[in-house]
């Protein structure tokens, strides 16, 4: 447990300071945040709620969008929350086409040079901007870097505690060089997280995610490898699920330790 971390959208309707209080109680030591609740709860009255329950704040999520327009100031603003809420990761989705585009290659260009305009600032707040590829059927709406080998690419042109990368499970595990591109990351891995893959998918694909073990992903594999490259950090477990939503927080974040325990450690 010691590494265990409760990602809040996974428990998306349940109330920022019930999931700390719920996690506090179920002996979790970390939770992954959203900008969005965290905003609507205020931004020092998280940090302090948080702080002063004692959990660590394992990644706050997101920013990104790099090819749409407010790009820069949204995320200089990314950077501070993250600094002020205590977590060195900074989780970013770099975003789709630009209206009107079909140019994917442009796109990933435009990416790679806002992160790079971005990092000496993260670099004084002492955060990691965090690269997050998605799977490829978000490539047009929400992420144009579709491999974990892609977000290296960019990755390693920067000092490893400035500009990291995220392996997903939901967003890697497809891909045959996957384990690969773990080894190459090493030190660069700067956050994990796992939830598990179902079919059908629903409408509009964002939702279909699993807790873990209820899906057909090799999920300890992926956790083996990790550790392998030498990562130690937290493993997160965030579910995007119409399904898993509609339960009681605490019963998500039960089931979320117990597939953890199972099927990831």
């Amino acid at each position: 447990m010691e590494r265990f971390s409760f990602n809040q959208a996974t428990a998306r309707h349940w109330a920022l300071p019930e999931a700390v209080a719920g996690c506090v109680a179920a002996g979790v030591p970390g939770i992954g945040l959203w900008r969005e609740p965290v905003a609507g709860y205020g931004l020092t009255r998280a940090a302090k709620l948080i702080r002063d329950a004692g959990l660590d704040v394992t990644s706050l999520c997101r920013g990104g969008f790099f090819t749409a327009d407010g790009w820069r100031e949204k995320n200089l603003r990314a950077i501070e929350e993250a600094a002020t809420l205590g977590t060195s990761v900074l989780v970013l989705v770099s975003g789709g086409l630009p209206p009107g585009s079909r140019d994917i290659d442009g796109a990933r260009r435009q990416v790679a040079d806002a992160i790079a305009e971005l990092a000496p600032y993260a670099a004084g707040a002492g955060v990691t901007l965090a690269i997050e590829p998605l799977h490829p059927m978000f490539s047009a709406d929400r992420c144009v870097l579709s491999t974990l080998g892609q977000a290296l690419d960019i990755a390693e042109r920067f000092d490893p505690g400035v500009v990291g990368v995220v392996v997903d499970a939901y967003h890697v595990w497809w891909d045959d060089t996957v384990y690969a591109q773990i080894a190459r990351a090493g030190e660069r891995i700067a956050a994990f997280q796992v939830c598990d893959w179902v079919t059908p998918l629903p409408e509009g694909v964002l939702l279909g995610r699993a807790l873990p073990g209820d899906g057909c992903i090799e999920l300890r594999r992926l956790r083996e490898a990790v550790d392998a490259a030498g990562y130690t950090g937290p493993v997160e477990v965030e579910v995007f699920s119409a399904d898993v939503w509609a339960r009681p927080g605490r019963e998500v974040l039960d089931a979320s330790v117990a597939g953890y325990l199972h099927h990831v450690a």
